[in-house]
């Protein structure tokens, strides 16, 4: 069955029309993805030789992976972490880098019947404590590196660590001399839990998502036909270990297609090398995060002699002034992709069809997406962005572990809410107006940050910019933007004012950013901007923040 639907995806790459009308979920009452499917495709003749994981180094030395090596090589990982005491259901934290072990361990994982729980690296004690305590977790899998975070984080749990021998932990290397065949105790329920996330946090304590044995392995089959991965590609994915997007794009979006996974490990971003190293290495296929994708605009896109044809943009919205930049320089269009922790992604912009400039694009096959108005719970052409559950997709989680009252509130009325609002216009096209809890009124008008943030974009002086709403005692709130600047410029009162003025003449006056303050963007670890906090720095009519620019500053100019 899911052989079938994965290629009924490929078939249907371009022709998102009859995709969408005629695909169906794979349903199972048993699965197992690292068995059932990862197994089998290291099984195929075609993959014999095919690169399952590349990993370069920034000085770089490299590993590869093919396939059968990648089966084998977990096989005697889960028979070692079974011998440790590792049991099915049994809750681990892994929180490695982009290194073998870590893909070693999750097929490892998956084969067991143990649970994951991802974790960054970047981590520390409270959040790991939380992490311990909240997954109940009874196996830990980290770097040697890492293992003094641990040394106040109290538990019963297994210690493992990779790399250099550490007292008191159990090193990974012994792993090498585990039995190679493994079989597994029994079969794997497909709505037995696989996946765990922690979600980032960006205004309260982290939720704990739980994904099942097909929810994120067989659910990405939307993120295989939303990237366009075939097999052969050498997807290049920049997201770190521990996040959701990293499961999506590192893990089984390109592995349901037989692609392989491709990995740049660097301490410092550099557009330059890491072009350079999509170059030697003929990757196809390109993912990154919007503030990746602000990066690289801000160097020389052409030094990529051989651009990846299919590439593409998630995590948050991507600004049109970022596609359009690609687009002159590399001659192929970032297509947005809409997800969440707690689900694939739902919404995207698709191989082979329009992108209508500022939108996300369409619902994926297998989603059967509505825009809720909060107030009347009616489905209108704007509003909260939520998936109808009387087509539930697999791809969705099944509710937040241990925490029945957000679980239910998430599932009300029928539909699953993402918190996300959105508009749609006739052709279907659905384009991000922001969080509920991110878009504000000015002067009684609905303010939509992104789209503020966008205009912003387009002047050169401005290389990220997050708007929020500072307190004004006549128009209730007014639009402030916290801007970083470009390479080049500076933070001046003749800077500010240029912004200011590049917005009043391409934004409609109640729009218009009145307040700017050049700063830097707080983010969560997984890189989004923390824009609670900045509501809180915005300030008011009587208590202007040092370094703030208003626009009445400049009414004489």
């Amino acid at each position: 069955m899911f052989r079938a639907a994965r290629d009924y995806l490929l078939a249907h790459r371009e022709d998102y029309d009859t995709a969408y009308r005629d695909f169906e979920w794979p349903r199972f009452t048993e699965f197992n993805w690292a068995l059932d499917w990862f197994d089998e495709i290291a099984r195929d003749p075609a993959n014999a030789e095919r690169y399952a994981l590349w990993i370069v180094e920034e000085d770089g030395s490299e590993n590869r992976w093919t396939f059968p090596e990648m089966a084998r090589r977990s096989d005697q990982v889960a028979n070692w972490l079974r011998s440790l005491g590792v049991r099915r259901g049994d809750r681990l934290i892994l929180m490695l880098g982009n290194q073998g072990e870590l893909w070693e361990t999750i097929l490892a994982s998956i084969k067991l019947g143990a649970v994951i729980i991802p974790a960054s690296t970047l981590l520390g004690p409270a959040d790991l404590t939380d992490r311990v305590e909240r997954g109940a977790a009874k196996h830990v899998v980290i770097r040697a590196e890492d293992t003094a975070k641990f040394a106040t984080v109290a538990g019963d749990y297994t210690r493992i660590a990779v790399g250099d021998a550490v007292d008191g932990w159990v090193s990974y290397s012994d792993s090498q001399d585990a039995p190679a065949e493994f079989r597994p105790d029994g079969p794997t329920k497909a709505d037995d839990a696989l996946l765990l996330y922690f979600t980032s946090g960006t205004t309260a304590k982290p939720k704990l998502v739980r994904h099942t044995q097909v929810s994120y392995p067989v659910g990405h089959l939307s993120t295989m036909y939303w990237i366009g991965l075939e097999p052969g590609d050498v997807h290049l994915n920049i997201s770190s270990p521990g996040w959701a997007k990293h499961a999506w794009s590192n893990v089984f979006a390109p592995w349901n297609a037989e692609a392989t996974v491709f990995l740049y490990n660097y301490t410092r971003f550099d557009a330059a090398a890491l072009m350079a190293q999509m170059d030697r290495c003929g990757i196809t296929s390109f993912c990154a995060p919007p503030t990746v994708w602000r990066m690289l605009i801000q160097a020389d896109l052409t030094a990529l002699k051989t651009p990846p044809r299919k590439v593409v943009g998630a995590g948050e919205p991507l600004n049109p002034e970022v596609i359009d930049q690609v687009r002159k320089a590399w001659g192929v269009t970032i297509r947005d992709g809409f997800g969440q922790t707690e689900s694939s992604v739902q919404i995207a912009n698709t191989p082979g069809q329009d992108v209508v400039p500022g939108s996300m694009g369409r619902p994926l096959p297998g989603f059967k997406v509505a825009l809720v108005d909060p107030v009347s719970g009616e489905v209108a052409s704007e509003g909260e962005i939520c998936l109808d559950l009387s087509a539930r997709p697999v791809g969705l989680m099944t509710g937040y572990a241990d925490d029945d009252e957000r679980t239910e509130a998430a599932f009300a009325g029928g539909y699953y809410h993402t918190g996300d609002v959105g508009s749609v216009d006739a052709n279907g096209y659905i384009t991000y107006v922001g969080r509920t809890d991110d878009v504000f009124k000015a002067s009684d008008y609905r303010i939509s940050p992104f789209e503020l943030e966008s205009v912003l974009l387009e002047h050169d002086a401005v290389a990220e910019a997050a708007v929020v709403p500072a307190a004004d005692p006549i128009r209730l709130a007014v639009p402030k933007a916290f801007v970083v600047l470009a390479a080049g410029h500076t933070p001046t009162a003749e800077t500010a004012q240029s912004i200011l003025a590049f917005c009043r003449e391409h934004l409609a006056p109640y729009k218009r950013i009145r307040r700017l303050e050049f700063a830097e963007l707080p983010k969560t670890i997984s890189g989004k901007i923390r824009r609670v906090e900045l509501r809180n720095r915005a300030g008011d009519a009587d208590l202007r923040p040092t370094g703030e620019f208003r626009e009445e500053d400049f009414k004489d100019s």
